[in-house]
Order: C-alpha cells, then sequence, then structure tokens
C-alpha cells in the first residue's frame, strides 16, 4: 500500500477544483475524489490487517521515507499502526459526508469545496507522518481553511468565532511547535524521526519542563478544559459541512497528538501529569454535560456535548493503561463519526426551518421522517445506548480507568459515569422538543432530505452501528498499537 496516493489523492483533487469553472463539476469532481479517498482508506485497512494476519509485527506498516531537508534531519517519514489507520477511516467517512451536505452550496463554490479538500489533504498527512516536523506542517494545513470556511460561509458571529478559533488553534500550535523544537535541541543526535525518538531516552528534565506545552498545544485542538472556548462559537458559526469537519477530524487531530506525540515519546512527563490530566479531563466531562443542558440551539447543545465527548478521550489517555487508550482512540472514532452526523442532521433541519432553537420546533417527524430518525438514531448514540459505537466506546473508558485501585482513580471514573445521566436528559429533551407535539402550520409542508443528505446519514450511520454492534474489528485494529504505547509508559521507573 503506497500512502502517498492518501496525500496526492486529495491534492490532484484540490487542483482539479481549482482548474473548473462550472459549480456543477467542482461537486462532482469533489466527490469521486471523497469517494476514490474512501476506497483507498478501506483498501488500506484491508491491507493492514492482511499484514498483521500474516505475522508482520512491525510497530509502523507501509513505511516510506522521502528525504526533504536534510541539513535539518527533515524527511517525508511514512508509515501506519493500527490507530493511524482507525483515524484515516474516520477521516474518509466524514470527507464523503462532508461533500454529500454541501451539494447545495452556491455561494463561492469551487473556493468552499477547495477548502474542503485542503482539509482532508492536511488531516490525511497528519495522520501518516512519522516525522515531526513534517507533522506539524500538515497540522497548519488543516487550521488555516478552518478560518475562512467560517469567517466566509458562516453564520451569526461569523467574523468573531473565525477570528477566536484561529487565535486559539494557532496558539496551541506555537505551543506544540515549541515543544518540538525542544525535543530536537535536548537530543544528541538531532532528529524529528518519531521511531528514532521513540528508541532515544529525552532527558527527564526536558520531558517535565516540555511534555505540558506538548500536551496542552494538541489539547487545545481537542478541547482540552479550560481551552475549550473556541468550540461552542467555532461550531455554532460554522457552516454544516464546516462544523462537520472541525468537530469529526480537527479535534482528533488534538487527541491523537496528545497520544501520538506527546505521551509516546515523553512517557516520563506522561506519569508526571497523569493526576493533572485526568481532574482536567473530569472536569470537561461534567462541565460540558452540565452546560449542554442549558442550551436551546441544537448547534450548542451538539457544541458543548463534544467538550464532554472530548473530554473522556483525554481521560483514557490520562489513565495509562492499555484498555483506557484503547477506549480513547475508539471514542475518537466514535464521536468523529456521531458528532459529523449531529451536525449534518441539523444543517438539514435548519436549510428548511430556518431555526436552531428547539423551542420553536415540535412535531417534525411528521414531515421530515427520515432526517428525524436519523436524529433519533444519533441521540441515542450520544447518550451510549447499547449497539451503538458511543456505549462500548466509553464503556471501553470506564474499564481501562477502574483497573486502577486507588481512590483517586476510581472517583473520577464514577464522576465521569454521572455525565451520562446528564447526557441523557439533554438529549432526550431535545430530541423530543424537536420530533413530538404538533407541528406548526408554517412546517406543514416541509420536504424531508435529499439524495445526497440521506447518502451522508447512511454512510455515517454505517460506521457507528458497524462498531455498536461488532467492535472488535476496531479494538483488534488498535490494540496493538496501545500495547506499544503503554509498554513505555510501564518501563518508566
Amino acid at each position: 500500500m503506497n500512502l502517498l496516493l492518501l496525500i496526492l489523492i486529495p491534492l490532484f483533487t484540490a487542483v482539479a477544483v481549482l482548474l473548473t469553472r462550472n459549480n456543477q463539476q467542482v461537486k462532482w469532481i469533489s466527490l469521486t475524489g471523497a469517494s476514490i479517498q474512501l476506497i483507498a482508506a478501506i483498501v488500506l485497512f484491508i491491507a493492514y490487517r492482511a499484514e498483521v494476519a500474516a505475522g508482520n509485527t512491525a510497530q509502523m506498516l507501509f513505511q516510506q521515507q522521502y528525504n526533504w531537508f536534510p541539513s535539518w534531519h527533515i524527511s517525508l517519514h511514512l508509515g501506519v499502526d493500527g490507530i493511524s489507520v482507525a483515524m484515516i477511516l474516520l477521516t474518509a467517512f466524514v470527507v464523503i459526508a462532508g461533500v454529500l451536505v454541501s451539494w447545495n452550496v452556491e455561494k463561492m463554490t469551487k473556493e468552499f469545496y477547495f477548502l474542503l479538500i485542503l482539509l482532508s489533504l492536511g488531516a490525511y498527512g497528519f495522520f501518516i507522518s512519522l516525522d515531526l516536523f513534517v507533522l506539524f506542517f500538515f497540522l497548519e494545513i488543516a487550521v488555516i481553511p478552518k478560518y475562512l470556511l467560517i469567517g466566509i460561509w458562516g453564520s451569526g458571529k461569523k467574523e468573531y468565532s473565525a477570528n477566536k478559533l484561529a487565535l486559539m488553534l494557532m496558539g496551541g500550535s506555537a505551543l506544540v511547535l515549541v515543544g518540538l523544537m525542544a525535543v530536537y535541541f535536548s537530543m544528541p543526535e538531532r532528529t524529528f524521526d518519531l521511531l528514532q525518538l521513540s528508541q532515544l531516552h529525552i532527558p527527564i528534565a526536558t520531558q517535565k519542563i516540555f511534555f505540558p506545552l506538548l500536551f496542552v498545544g494538541f489539547g487545545v485542538f481537542t478541547a482540552l478544559f479550560p481551552f475549550h472556548t473556541w468550540v461552542p462559537d467555532g461550531h455554532s458559526s460554522a457552516p454544516t459541512a464546516g462544523s462537520m469537519f472541525l468537530a469529526g477530524i480537527s479535534m482528533k487531530l488534538g487527541g491523537y497528538g496528545c497520544l501520538r506525540v506527546a505521551t509516546y515519546i515523553m512517557p516520563d512527563g506522561a506519569k508526571e501529569y497523569a493526576n493533572i490530566i485526568i481532574i482536567l479531563s473530569t472536569i470537561a466531562i461534567l462541565y460540558g454535560a452540565f452546560a449542554t443542558m442549558m442550551q436551546k440551539d441544537l448547534k450548542y447543545i451538539n457544541a458543548y456535548s463534544s467538550v464532554s465527548h472530548c473530554g473522556f478521550v483525554l481521560l483514557g489517555i490520562g489513565m495509562l493503561t492499555k484498555v483506557s487508550i484503547t477506549g480513547a482512540v475508539m471514542q475518537m472514532v466514535s464521536h468523529g463519526l456521531m458528532t459529523a452526523l449531529f451536525f449534518a442532521v441539523i444543517g438539514m433541519i435548519y436549510e428548511r426551518t430556518h431555526t436552531r432553537q428547539v423551542d420553536e420546533m415540535g412535531g417534525l417527524l411528521k414531515v421530515m421522517p427520515f432526517t428525524i430518525s436519523v436524529l433519533f438514531i444519533v441521540g441515542l448514540c450520544s447518550l451510549g445506548l447499547p449497539g451503538l459505537s458511543g456505549f462500548v466506546a466509553e464503556m471501553t473508558v470506564f474499564m481501562g480507568s477502574w483497573e486502577h485501585t486507588d481512590s483517586f482513580h476510581r472517583i473520577a471514573t464514577i464522576l465521569a459515569c454521572m455525565s451520562i445521566v446528564v447526557t441523557a436528559v439533554y438529549i432526550l429533551r431535545a430530541v423530543s422538543k424537536t420530533a413530538m407535539g404538533p407541528i406548526k402550520a408554517s412546517y406543514s409542508n416541509l420536504t424531508d432530505a435529499t439524495w445526497n443528505e440521506k447518502a451522508a446519514a447512511i454512510i455515517l450511520l454505517a460506521g457507528i452501528i458497524a462498531i455498536g454492534v461488532a467492535p472488535s474489528w476496531l479494538t483488534d485494529l488498535i490494540k496493538p498499537a496501545a500495547e506499544i504505547i503503554i509498554q513505555k509508559i510501564v518501563a518508566v521507573k
């Protein structure tokens, strides 16, 4: 499997979009590119499983390396393990769904789709890079398009939200860059190569100083408390596909960076600050859940609930057990699919009712049966119904967290579990107010989802149900990579 294809496919798609003048052709080119991305991701998944089944125990598979700046020891070093493959699958599912739900975008269509494709290029590059400088380069590629998508195609306080999001994410990027440069200059043999760094031992003093910078820097992307404040404003002002990409993919860049970079190459630092991470993530879980209860705007409901759900990702990482880290990655995949679908459905409802306020809705199930049925399912996934991805992901984090026998970890786990009850309250209230009751006269002639909207919903639903009904294909993919990370943690004295 040639991993370079995962960069070249969106790159060629973006160029083709720029060279096309007809808006309808732009949409079909983008959909074709997204479909090829999805096929490539599925082929990668099958090839990876075949290699593992054949007994290939290499830490990273399908490695490729091309010199970039030899004097700075920077190379385009690519490779994947099970965690990377899971993130690439998630990206491919969200990208094609985002392209489909944007079919009615008529304002600057070419530029809109170009930015969407550019976002996917940054995400793929980030997930397959084994050189930390190149990884940072792709992280930056994934930041700028978000600012433009919100600032140009957004709604409400779009300028304020775009500026706030860009400033906070660029601040997080700056922390990451300082941390990476500190690692680079602290090693006798200077390198940005992740695999080489994992074999060398970064001085403990360096880890204690710069682990927080790397973890917080990446954590800003995944709504680490108290650096989460860009999430509600950014999600609420972004266009539908922008919200899907932000919550479905971009927030996972942060979780992946916290795990793959900060925790993996600085295990002493991870162990030193584990309790602080657990405290902050537990606060995020509870704060996000209770803050969601106060919201009446569907986008704000999903945005604040994302703060709570992403708290489980960081809790799983902070607990530092094999099961909890496996659960953290599962939660990244589950939340990416779930929240992307949630935003897609909210966009469908807003397109027809021109409101996101739940108090102004009611009875929509009668006129939009497909859309509201999907809203029901994704709501049940959010509150952790068995058979859907949210249940297995959060349960895996809980089980991994409960492996600790001391009071501190057990109390944090119990507090995190309490958020499930709060989630059930706000989800059931929001869904019932939207779907049930008498319908307004002005809504009686609303139409249901179109073919492209149904296709987007079905693609994301397929992922949610596949994880919920048969989670072993995902856990088997993630566990070996989680085992390697935890071995480094255990080795710390």
